[in-house]
């Protein structure tokens, strides 16, 4: 893949009723690579990956023409992206249309993942405990959230976190001054998505949401949790309903958590 094909990929996605903007393509692209399939100067179907670290990778925006799946090409570009991330454990996120495909290709089920999304309602603030609170991010913050995303995904996404940082509204929370978790909030596809959050816990998470959510009352936004976050009927209080749950897939090592910190919602299904 070459920059020159983003554009052709973003009407390929289009085709398929995903909801990514042109600006969506250009962002992933940055922080990865990928394979595309042509015939006759066509763009049929699309494949990337993101390498964190030297021990872990995403996988991600695989997507074949309607007109020609049936044909094999997702599992070729499939097999091009996995001759370069040898060595490391590859996770994505997979449809129900897809799931076959990665178990020929090995992977297996690691989780699942509930995406909501809507015009969100108001959202009540969430009480904290005594030495806590939430505040907006600052400049001086970029190496404490880098580390926290690291320990809570279990991969280092220094120049993704660092990306996001420059784009998004992140609110912090603190516990005697010293940051404990984060949310960042950014304009995605139909409108604004919120993620990644990380927190030690899901009432931590649950503040970090409802600010960001109250922000944004009567807007469209988006988030993706990990089901076993226990955030689901909670979300949909909120308005942010349940419109998919796609499948968390592994080919190696599960990435490890450090104890006491989580991540409670992706960036995107692609990035993780």
């Amino acid at each position: 893949m070459l920059a020159a094909d983003l554009e052709a990929a973003h009407g390929l996605s289009t085709a398929v009723r995903w909801p990514h903007r042109l600006a969506d393509w250009q962002f992933a692209f940055e922080f990865g690579s990928g394979v595309v399939a042509e015939r006759d100067g066509e763009l049929l179907g699309t494949a990337l990956s993101w390498p964190w670290g030297p021990a872990h990778a995403t996988l991600g925006l695989v997507i074949v023409d309607p007109r020609c799946q049936g044909r094999r090409i997702g599992y070729r570009l499939m097999q091009a992206l996995l001759e370069g991330l040898e060595g490391r454990s590859v996770l994505l996120h997979a449809t129900a249309e897809g799931r076959g495909l990665y178990e020929r290709l090995g992977f297996v089920r690691s989780g699942e993942v509930r995406q909501h999304q809507g015009l969100a309602g108001s959202a009540p603030l969430v009480a904290l405990g005594a030495g806590w609170r939430l505040r907006p991010s600052t400049s001086h913050d970029a190496f404490k959230l880098i580390q926290l995303d690291a320990k809570a995904r279990g991969m280092p996404r220094e120049a993704l976190i660092t990306a996001l940082l420059a784009q998004s509204d992140t609110v912090v929370l603190d516990k005697d001054d010293h940051a404990k978790g984060f949310a960042m909030l950014r304009r995605f596809g139909r409108g604004q998505v919120i993620g990644p959050v990380v927190a030690p816990d899901a009432e931590g998470a649950k503040a970090l949401i409802a600010h960001l959510v109250g922000m944004n009352a009567g807007k469209f936004v988006r988030i993706d949790v990990d089901f076993d976050s226990g955030l689901t009927e909670w979300l949909e209080t909120l308005n942010l309903l349940r419109v998919d749950g796609p499948t968390e897939m592994i080919r190696g090592p599960v990435p490890e958590a450090v104890a006491g910190v989580r991540r409670f919602a992706l960036v995107t299904q692609a990035l993780g």
